[in-house]
């Protein structure tokens, strides 16, 4: 799995962005993706996911991760037949400040909130979502075995 990391707060340091490429990497091989797929991920503050969430979802407010998903097809739209080309599977931005304020509202390690939200934005990109009940207990149900196989569970 390659991941484009794109720290934009200086605040992410290399020992999360390791545990995070380690994670996703993992996750990858759970969910039996091709090691050749493509991520980004992008680590932001509040006012710049909120800029995104309003722009994109119409929703003045920042949120903790938004997914853009490269390979989901929308409504009409034709399938893209790529042959050789490597799959992008989209984007994931994190807010770093959401991810500082939920890891003390949640009494766990930043550690721990910024890997639930870079798998929880990775889910979204290979198809999950919890937009009704049945899909949000999949999901979740996904998220926690992944993370406590990987052994980043709650503390």
């Amino acid at each position: 799995m390659h991941i484009d990391f794109h720290d934009e707060t200086k605040k992410v340091t290399e020992e999360y962005i390791d545990m995070v490429q380690r994670l996703i990497s993992f996750a990858a091989n759970q969910e039996n993706i091709t090691p050749e797929a493509e991520i980004s991920i992008s680590f932001v503050d509040n006012n710049e996911i909120q800029i995104i969430n309003r722009n994109y979802r119409q929703i003045d407010k920042p949120t903790d991760v938004i997914s853009f998903a490269l390979e989901e097809k929308g409504e009409g739209e034709m399938e893209i037949v790529g042959g050789d080309l490597p799959v992008i599977l989209g984007d994931i931005v994190i807010s770093v400040d959401k991810a500082e304020e939920q890891a003390k509202e949640y009494n766990h390690s930043f550690q721990r909130e910024l890997g639930f939200l870079a798998l929880h934005g990775f889910l979204h990109l290979l198809g999950y979502d919890h937009m009704n009940e049945i899909d949000e207990k999949q999901m979740f149900q996904r998220q926690e075995d992944i993370l406590n196989e990987f052994g980043l569970s709650r503390e």
